[in-house]
């Protein structure tokens, strides 16, 4: 009889003991907050887990290859946050899509760059020559406008910050034009005259900065539709989770991550 009663008070104290550590669990228990990206190169997240500890919230980097993907999983919940576009990208998919998304805070500016492995400036561009942009509007039209920041050719003005290859009102090259999937205009390259790829696409396929053949000046005022964005289901703009995750990503410490990590691919674009 007293062994059971032993027996009995053990098993008492193990389940005293297990609710517990099941009750300081849930006091503990962390956030995790999944957020869509492109490609492998995303260190500053890092730094905003770190930052993010004292809150017990966790964000959890899903990698997608494709642009037309994140938004895609972020409209439909299987994500939660989505850092990978500028405004006029967002702006471009919610019009044409009809997602409802928003942004959460700036993050970076990413230039774009020209790179080749024909020639060494754009003056250095011949009659007909081809060039390697991105297929999606927004950043194709981006592309024509730093093509006319050069010198190459001109734009309609009317057209804004997107326009279109109709909008070309002197092209006096002749230039060909190859619309590429983002993530592969570093891979055309070989095949074109110059290429434009974007800060992130040139980190995953070891260009350096310093040998693009011409770069985008860098503009970081807050109204830049170029500027990179965490984005957010238009329901949860004002998650408290959310924008504790925005408040940390916007500071020094993440600051100075984008700065060593990416050496002038990024620039951050918000206050600190």
């Amino acid at each position: 009889m007293k062994k059971k009663n032993v027996i009995a008070l053990v098993l008492s104290a193990l389940l005293c003991l297990s609710l517990f550590t099941a009750c300081g669990k849930s006091e503990t228990e962390v956030t995790v907050v999944k957020v869509g990206v492109i490609g492998t190169n995303n260190e500053q997240w890092d730094t905003v887990n770190k930052l993010l500890e004292k809150d017990n919230i966790k964000c959890e980097l899903v990698e997608y290859s494709a642009y037309n993907v994140p938004n895609d999983a972020l409209n439909a919940g299987e994500i939660d946050l989505n850092a990978f576009q500028h405004k006029a990208y967002l702006n471009g998919e919610v019009e044409s899509l009809g997602y409802e998304l928003t942004a959460l805070c700036n993050t970076f500016i990413a230039p774009l760059s020209i790179y080749s492995d024909k020639i060494t400036s754009l003056d250095q561009l011949k009659e007909g020559d081809k060039v390697a942009v991105p297929q999606d509007a927004t950043n194709e039209g981006r592309c024509f406008k730093i093509l006319e920041s050069a010198g190459v050719l001109k734009v309609d003005p009317a057209a804004g910050y997107t326009p279109e290859l109709k909008d070309i009102t002197d092209n006096p090259l002749k230039l060909e034009f190859v619309e590429v999937e983002a993530a592969y205009t570093a891979a055309a390259i070989p095949d074109v005259a110059i290429a434009f790829v974007n800060g992130q696409h040139a980190q995953d396929n070891g260009l350096n900065l310093a040998d693009a053949v011409y770069t985008e000046q860098a503009d970081t005022e807050s109204d830049n539709p170029y500027i990179n964005i965490i984005a957010c289901r238009t329901a949860d703009v004002e998650s408290e989770v959310y924008q504790k995750i925005a408040a940390a990503y916007q500071t020094a410490e993440v600051a100075q991550a984008i700065n060593e990590l990416f050496g002038g691919r990024f620039i951050p674009a918000f206050e600190y």
